[in-house]
């Protein structure tokens, strides 16, 4: 049975950087790339971005196993603590990791889990 967990993380932009790119560091952290054919390996999961200036907060929802929750965990951080990620055109966008934390899944959310979970 897998658990619902959700990651949060604080980032700091640089001008330069597509919010979309921490989301796919996160992928090919969890996944090999950020374009595979579903099922994700390691953990089914969504990442929603709020952007408030140059700082942003990441929600990466995720289902997996709870024996896996610790590694996920930490390739989220890993991937988002290097700082850059290259989009398929070549661009690079670089930000820097704040912070980051386990989150709990909020009641709008929840649905969106239980559709991960069920992928």
């Amino acid at each position: 049975m897998h658990g619902l967990f959700v990651h949060e993380a604080t980032l700091r932009f640089d001008a330069d950087a597509r919010t979309g790119a921490p989301g796919a560091a996160i992928t090919t952290a969890l996944c090999g790339s950020w374009e595979h054919p579903p099922p994700c390996p390691l953990a089914a999961h969504y990442t929603a971005v709020q952007q408030d200036g140059s700082t942003v907060t990441l929600r990466t929802i995720f289902a997996a196993d709870p024996l896996q929750e610790g590694e996920v965990r930490r390739r989220i951080d890993d991937a988002l603590a290097h700082g850059s990620q290259a989009g398929p055109d070549g661009t690079v966008s670089h930000w820097r990791f704040l912070e980051s934390r386990a989150g709990e899944l909020t009641t709008e959310e929840r649905g969106h889990a239980l559709r991960i979970a069920g992928s």
